[in-house]
Order: structure tokens, then sequence, then C-alpha cells
């Protein structure tokens, strides 16, 4: 029988990635599949906690370092790589541990999600649009093609609705019918880590701190052009206003927790609405092992 897939999932600073070391070091022959879509760029290494290849432990993982910091990330592109990573894991009879915090790139690879593929042009039509018009106009203009994407999407979120616009223009179709559909793509145990508030903002400073000290300056100062994509990253755009003399050094750290927690509390969001996951409270790190090992056993006989 072929295993289920393990995803780890949460919001940041929640302790994900050493728990998908320890599940990967325990069950003894498992790959890992990183879902966190700043970790795909090279070279953004301190501002995204990525682990480093010493860290790994010996662990092959997979979704690291492939794009540079110029390219765009795809969610279409995300899937078609990461699903054949996990198809040769699962393939060569190993645990596939999926492990990230990035919520649309987690649904599109293990969930039934049919990705539209983008159109620059189309999309650059409707972006000098919103620039002429404003979000209201242009969210009516999608409430006329697609009245229900309309009602379900925040006008202020512009983003949304020139994804949604775009998605109905080049497919013709609705933008639901390119939303997951819920239903999973393989068998999967779905790990959700979460901790009390106090308990992550403790953590999300120290990080904050951690990142400054392990040299997150040099690092996107080094980096070059970003993608639009890219500059999404929390800590990098404090960093940057930072080196052009905008902040002092404990106003950066001050800057890099507030964009921390805000990423935080949309994260909180998103998985709230997941009813598959089974909640885990990382308050205490060394339970997390003993709790998750229970529920595989069942695939482990």
């Amino acid at each position: 029988m072929l295993r289920p897939v393990i995803a780890v999932v949460g919001p940041t600073a929640t302790g994900k990635s050493a728990l998908a070391l320890a599940l990967a070091e325990a069950l003894g022959d498992a790959e890992v599949v990183n879902a966190d879509s700043m970790q795909l760029y090279r070279g953004m290494d301190v501002g995204t906690a990525k682990l480093t290849v010493a860290q790994r432990r010996g662990i092959p993982h997979h979704q690291l370092d492939v794009l540079e910091p110029s390219q765009e990330a795809s969610v279409a592109a995300y899937q078609r790589h990461a699903r054949a990573d996990v198809e040769a894991i699962r393939s060569a009879g190993r645990w596939a541990i999926v492990v990230g915090g990035s919520g649309l790139y987690l649904r599109a690879l293990l969930e039934e999600l049919d990705l539209p593929g983008r159109d620059p042009q189309v999309r650059a039509e409707i972006e000098a649009r919103l620039a002429r018009t404003g979000p209201t106009a242009l969210h009516a203009a999608l409430a006329t093609l697609d009245p229900a994407a309309a009602g379900a999407i925040d006008p202020r979120n512009t983003r949304r609705v020139v994804r949604a616009l775009e998605v109905v223009t080049v497919t013709g179709r609705p933008f639901a019918a390119s939303l997951p559909s819920g239903d999973p793509h393989w068998p999967d145990v779905r790990l959700g880590l979460r901790a009390e508030w106090p308990v992550l903002d403790r953590r999300i400073v120290t990080r904050a701190r951690r990142m400054m000290a392990d040299g997150l300056l040099d690092e996107a100062a080094a980096l070059g052009p970003l993608s639009r994509t890219a500059a999404r990253a929390t800590g990098y755009a404090q960093a940057l206003a930072h080196l052009a003399g905008l902040r002092t050094h404990d106003e950066t750290v001050e800057d890099i927790a507030l964009a921390t927690r805000q990423l935080a509390r949309r994260q909180v969001k998103w998985f709230r609405r997941d009813a598959r996951l089974r909640w885990l409270d990382a308050s205490d790190p060394d339970s997390l092992l003993p709790a998750v090992l229970p529920m595989l056993e069942e695939w482990q006989r």
C-alpha cells in the first residue's frame, strides 16, 4: 500500500521544519518537500528561515532554491514540479513530508485543483485598467463577468480581483471553476501546528533579532532586483529600508516582527478553514513527535 502524504502546516514560527525533520528521522525512510513559496528562491535563506544543508541532517529536501529572486513564482509551476517530487518519493515506497505555510501552494499540491496558466498580456491589460479606473471600477467589471467571484472577493484585494479577471478572460469559465474542490489528490495526514499568541509573539521577536544577527542585511544587499513575488517575502523590504538609511537597527527588528505577526495572522485565518487538519499545540516542541507517531501507526503495519 502506498503511504499517505504527511503535511506539516501552520503559521510561521510554530516549528514546522523542526517537526518535519524529527518525523523524517523517526520514520527512517522519508523525504521533505517544501511548501513555503519564499523558500523556492535561491539566496533568500536567512529571511525565510530556510534550513541550511547541514541542518537538513542528510534528509533529502525538494523545492528549495529552484528559482532566482528575479523570477516570478507560479503556483501552477510549483504544483507540477512538487507533485512530480511527491510521486517519485511515494513510488519508491518512502514517506513524503510536505512542510510549509503557503496556503495556496499547499492546496494546489494536496488537492484537486485546476490551475489556469497565466497570460502576461491579458494581465498587463487588466493591471493598466486598474491603474486608470481604480479598484472599485475593476471589481464592478468582474461583477459583470462573474458575479459569484465578485461577491466572494473583497474589492480592496486588487491582486485577487486581477487574477479572477485574468482567469475568466483566458478560460471563458467562472473563476470558481479553478478553485480547489477540496478532494485530496493523494491520501494524506494533515498536521497543523498552532500556539497561543503570547508564545508565538515571543518566537517572532526572537526570530527577527536572530535574522538581523545572522546576516539578513548582507543577504538583502546581495539579491539584486526582486520579482514581484520575491519582493513579498517578509523581512527583505524592511532590511532594504534599513540599508537605505530610513530605519534604525531596532526599528528594523520591530518592522520585521510586525510584518511577521501580520503574516502569521493571515496564515491562521487560512488554515482555520481546513477541516482535515489535526491541530497540535506547538508551545512544547518536545511533545509534538510523540503525539504524531501514533497517528501514523496504522500506515506502518
